[in-house]
């Protein structure tokens, strides 16, 4: 399939769960494809198995020099990036409010919200060169709603702190043609949360009225449809994919 042919994405966190699911389907779609993530040994071996189209990077995303080397990385292996997908984030600690320490919601935010500015900041010369581009945030159902049962308030903040940046990166650069969508899933399977899935059970599969966790090709199905021109007019909006949790 050819839906992504001579699009450059960038895709962070890509080591494991949904980052390489949309690895995968990125490359199988005909993109190339930078991986980034912290998990060196796990993305590269990732990257050797995608063939001559993918190449990892190992990257700290809250970091803004790694952001530099990593656009440097995509330019020079693959041309003008195309495709941004801030995918990268951490759950942290499962703490209540009034225990949640500083440096634990800074971490988390770091990882979480800081990182997608840094991304999107790093990428934007490139699309504005070359006419355009799609960025993609992966937010969460906790950006849009409170969600009983979520870890932390930093967590929450953060990924409703994306939704609000998408709005505004997409409305800043929308006459440049440079697209900017968050998507929100809901319950997947990832190794980052299949055990405390696993631990839920029935309770958690009852809230969701499709009466089943997502997968993560799922999920790389919506990224592969808003980095594609099938969504050319499609900008500044919320996606949800939670099986109807929200709607419920």
């Amino acid at each position: 399939m050819d839906r992504l042919k001579g699009k450059v994405a960038i895709i962070t966190g890509a080591a494991q769960g949904m980052g390489a699911a949309a690895a995968r389907a990125f490359v199988s779609n005909g993109a190339k494809v930078i991986m980034t993530d912290i998990k060196a040994e796990k993305g590269a071996a990732l990257a050797i198995e995608l063939g001559e189209d993918a190449i990892f990077v190992d990257h700290d995303v809250g970091s803004s020099a790694g952001w530099k080397t990593v656009v440097e990385a995509a330019e020079k292996a693959y041309g003008p990036i195309t495709t941004l997908i801030n995918n990268a984030g951490i759950v942290g600690v499962v703490e209540g409010t009034i225990d949640l320490t500083e440096e634990d919601y800074h971490r988390i935010s770091a990882t979480n919200q800081t990182s997608v500015f840094l991304g999107m900041q790093a990428v934007l010369p490139s699309m504005l060169a070359n006419g355009g581009g799609s960025i993609i945030n992966n937010s969460s159902i906790a950006g849009m709603a409170a969600v009983v049962g979520c870890p932390n308030l930093a967590y929450v903040s953060s990924k409703f702190a994306v939704r609000g940046m998408t709005k505004h990166v997409a409305v800043e650069y929308g006459d440049k043609n440079i697209r900017v969508n968050s998507i929100h899933p809901g319950y997947v399977k990832t190794p980052m949360n299949e055990d405390a899935l696993d631990e839920a059970g029935y309770e958690a599969v009852n809230v969701i009225p499709m009466r089943r966790f997502g997968e993560a090709y799922e999920v790389a199905n919506l990224m592969i449809f808003l980095a594609s021109d099938e969504s050319s007019f499609i900008t500044g909006a919320e996606h949800l994919i939670d099986g109807g949790m929200i709607a419920g």
